[in-house]
């Protein structure tokens, strides 16, 4: 299983799989260049999914997709819970109902901050930021595998979070971070073009790249 996992997981590297049509894509680093920036710019939230059991092999790639992201002092501090029961799937929808979607699919991967692996003092909270690396991670990799996902918040929210970690008799040192919903896709939505020049600016706040100014800038105190 472990070699099939990571056969899969550079198939998605270099795009030979389904996400990009079925078609190979040659060696050459322009061709991996734009297979790695196709799928990140074609992935989208996908919250209908087939009658259809995703394959083990591939919940084991998203997952190593997951622990592949960077993390703070290289800490790791996430710890994943895969949900596949139709039991646990319908009530973590119930409990959480942006997570609604999680009733008729097949796969949910709860994303959690383990605090025995966070950082001490004011570091503490770069568990959040490496949590979402992970979980970016493993939306990346089910688009790649030709599965749709969403992700679906419950960290910051209290009663969200008290919910989720009774339903899964979670212990106070793990803290749910969001839960991804995945299965393979009922429906083809399309990518959003988020693109915006506006929400960018080089050197300082309003510096534009040939040097000059677009907004105006606070006067110094």
């Amino acid at each position: 299983m472990i070699c099939n996992a990571i056969s899969l997981l550079a198939m998605m590297l270099l795009g030979t799989i389904s996400a990009f049509g079925g078609d190979d894509v040659t060696t050459n680093g322009k061709d991996k260049q734009d297979a790695v920036i196709s799928n990140i710019l074609t992935r989208t939230s996908i919250r209908e999914y087939q009658d259809k059991a995703v394959e083990k092999d591939k919940v084991e790639t998203l997952l190593r997709a997951g622990m592949a992201a960077p993390s703070a002092v290289n800490r790791q501090p996430w710890h994943f819970i895969v949900l596949t029961d139709k039991k646990m799937l319908a009530a973590i929808a119930d409990i959480t109902p942006n997570a609604a979607m999680a009733e008729k699919a097949p796969l949910a991967i709860v994303v959690c901050g383990d605090m025995t692996k966070a950082l001490a003092g004011g570091g503490r909270e770069f568990w959040v930021q490496d949590a979402s690396a992970a979980t970016e991670n493993i939306l990346l990799a089910a688009h790649a595998l030709g599965l749709g996902a969403v992700w679906t918040g419950t960290y910051p929210s209290k009663d969200r979070s008290a919910k989720v970690a009774e339903l899964l008799k979670m212990p106070d040192t793990l803290i749910p971070l969001n839960t991804i919903v995945i299965g393979y896709p009922a429906e083809n939505p399309a990518p959003k073009d988020k693109w915006n020049p506006q929400n960018i600016s080089y050197n300082f706040y309003g510096g534009k790249e040939d040097g000059s100014v677009s907004v105006a800038q606070p006067l110094c105190q």
